[in-house]
């Protein structure tokens, strides 16, 4: 057999790398190999489309196998299981302990539970934890900072009363004091201290893990991947090196830390994303121990808000899957679908179903949880997580060179950096270079909001617009705004004016063109809110005009080839005679004779749609 095996492939020469190009090259046609095939992406580092085994053969990284050191392909080497994480605000026990018992039903294994402060008491948890069998079921809290080292009490005194075995809860408590300041603005370096003794409390608890490292903050703020990864490994080492310093073992320093990692819509980039976390966590704990099994990275997934959209926001289903996606594939110990109602309300029973449903269909039907690290040999896959982890690990050698994340934190550098990459992420949406579905591009042209309001504040808080947010003057705060808003904000305007704009399509000319700009227009100016009317064409300028007006059109748009409009456009422009705000698609080699005629208004693939459809609004009054 294996003779005939070799003679198989003997008869095959394998391309070279030169022919793989030429081939491309022809399938091109002519057109750029550099613009077209390689991806330049966000993290300061180009991809190839393709990639031979010679280029991985030099990674190191690709040697080693799953649940082996530096664990880049998992933590686990039998399997993928992960546990369903639904989180849930606990504002009456009994209540939530309801939730709970009936979502442990329904495919849920991780709990995620929100006490206010105020309530945090031995009762409380009593109730809350009624019937949940605490060694069979992944238990996470998180309350206020300055309550955390109470709840961790309270917490293992009630594992003790049920007689659980310290070996088989897991669980977290979500202890970052480090997380507020880089939010909130506030100085929390003296709730620091309550660290090591939260981290003791649990001592005897191998799976509880209650630091938490909640880089999602920074997802959710518009941070590219290799701004998530390399902060969260400077922040992580920010409470190792805490907590032995405070004369923590650096093992169990390492083990009570677990990250929680949000996922945005770059599907390979996240499954390297996570990959790379592990691999570089791992090479920062053995600075500090020989101990293999703490260098293991614990990660929860948490699909982002960011990319999530209040119009058209079942789209917002086809996000979170992907990002779950990337997630379960990356290997991840948990994770946390947000739902797709998130950005205008508090979540729905639906809503919450079909996000775990989500997972449950990732298992059940697609087996990626039978998979240990299906990603792993892929060459594109094996060199984007080099190359990121490249990447993030020189922002984590600055973040050192700054005194560590907290002493950047003080400084701002981590909330001025994300801050930026915020503010060209949103230019980069106004301008179309990012797409997002049903916003920006292709948006759903008769939906209205039908009531529907932002509920996020722009801190990220996740708190009603009315709440008070209060941030110390004197450290920045990260500023979260989803990529979305601008134009959230710009439709739900156009949709409170006293009249909706009409946008009227005069297609003349070329078939083809005329049909691809009236195309182009109609999403152009549907993303307002504007309602479009498209035609078949016109024979003449006069009797699109007319048809216009007509139709009650406050917006005419000629759409024609770009030789046509020097026929079209100026006799067009004059018929209206100002009796609408009139526009040229596109932007032909005759633009500067048409402006001469008095015409003002282009949209075309290099406008700024944002602050175009601003204008539009202010000429109509809205």
């Amino acid at each position: 057999m294996a003779d005939s095996k070799e003679k198989l492939f003997s008869d095959f020469t394998a391309p070279s790398r030169q022919e793989w190009r030429d081939k491309i090259e022809v399938d091109l046609k002519g057109a750029d190999y550099q613009k077209k095939m390689v991806w330049r992406t966000n993290e300061g580092f180009s991809m190839e489309p393709f990639y031979l085994k010679e280029d991985v053969d030099k990674l190191s990284l690709v040697n080693a196998l799953p649940g082996e050191f530096p664990y880049v392909r998992g933590n686990k080497a039998a399997d993928n299981e992960w546990h369903v994480r639904q989180d849930i605000k606990c504002e009456c026990p009994k209540e939530a302990n309801a939730k709970a018992l009936d979502i442990l039903n329904k495919g849920v294994t991780s709990l995620g539970f929100c006490i206010p402060s105020e309530k945090v008491s031995a009762e409380f948890i009593e109730t809350l934890l009624e019937g949940i069998y605490v060694e069979c079921v992944e238990l996470n809290f998180c309350t206020c900072q300055c309550k955390a080292l109470e709840l961790a009490q309270l917490l293992v005194s009630y594992f003790q009363k049920k007689g659980a075995d310290a070996k088989k809860v897991e669980g977290s408590i979500s202890f970052d004091p480090l997380e507020k300041m880089i939010t909130k603005g506030k100085d929390t370096t003296d709730v620091l201290a309550k660290a090591k003794a939260i981290v003791e409390t649990f001592a005897a608890y191998p799976k509880f893990r209650p630091i938490a490292v909640n880089a999602y903050k920074l997802t959710n703020a518009g941070a590219y991947s290799y701004q998530d990864l390399g902060y969260a490994l400077a922040w992580g080492n920010e409470y190792l090196s805490e907590l032995t310093e405070a004369g923590v073992a650096p093992e169990l320093a390492a083990q009570s830390i677990k990250f929680n990692l949000g996922i945005n819509g770059v599907y390979f980039m996240e499954i390297a994303k996570v990959r790379a976390a592990r691999m570089l966590w791992a090479q920062i704990v053995s600075q500090y121990t020989d101990c293999k099994e703490s260098a293991k990275m614990h990660v929860c997934a948490i699909t982002t808000t960011y990319n999530q959209t209040l119009f058209d926001s079942y789209v917002n289903m086809l996000r979170s899957q992907t990002e779950a996606m990337s997630a379960a594939l990356g290997g991840v110990e948990s994770i946390v679908v947000t739902p797709f109602d998130e950005p205008y309300e508090v979540p729905t029973d639906f809503a919450e179903r079909i996000a775990r449903n989500q997972q449950l269909l990732l298992k059940d039907e697609c087996h990626f949880d039978r998979m240990v690290d299906v990603a792993g040999g892929s060459y594109f896959i094996e060199e984007l997580t080099s190359a990121l982890a490249t990447q993030a690990w020189k922002l984590f050698l600055a973040v050192e060179e700054e005194g560590g994340f907290l002493a950047a934190a003080k400084a701002g550098s981590v909330q001025n950096t994300i801050n930026e990459t915020n503010v060209t992420r949103h230019a980069n949406a106004g301008k179309r270079k990012e797409f997002l579905l049903g916003t920006n591009q292709f948006p759903n042209f008769t939906e209205k909001s039908e009531g529907k309001e932002p509920l996020s504040c722009a801190c990220g808080c996740k708190k009603s617009e009315k709440s008070e947010c209060v941030e110390n003057s004197e450290i920045p705060a990260i500023k979260t705004s989803r990529l979305a808003s601008d134009f959230e904000a710009l439709r739900l305007t156009t949709e409170k004016a006293a009249k909706v704009p009409i946008a009227f399509m005069l297609t003349i000319g070329n078939l083809a063109m005329r049909q691809a700009r009236a195309q182009f227009s109609c999403n152009f100016l549907a993303a307002a809110g504007y309602q479009v009317i498209d035609n078949l064409g016109f024979k003449t300028v006069e009797e699109g005009v007319d048809a216009a007006l007509a139709a009650s059109a406050d917006i005419v748009v000629i759409c024609s080839s770009d030789d046509e409009y020097a026929e079209y456009a100026i006799p067009a422009f004059k018929y209206l005679n100002g009796r609408a705000l009139y526009v040229v698609a596109g932007a032909p080699a005759c633009t500067d004779d048409l402006k001469a005629a008095g015409i003002e208004n282009f949209i075309h693939v290099r406008s700024n749609q944002l602050e175009t459809l601003k204008e539009y609004n202010a000429k109509l009054g809205i």
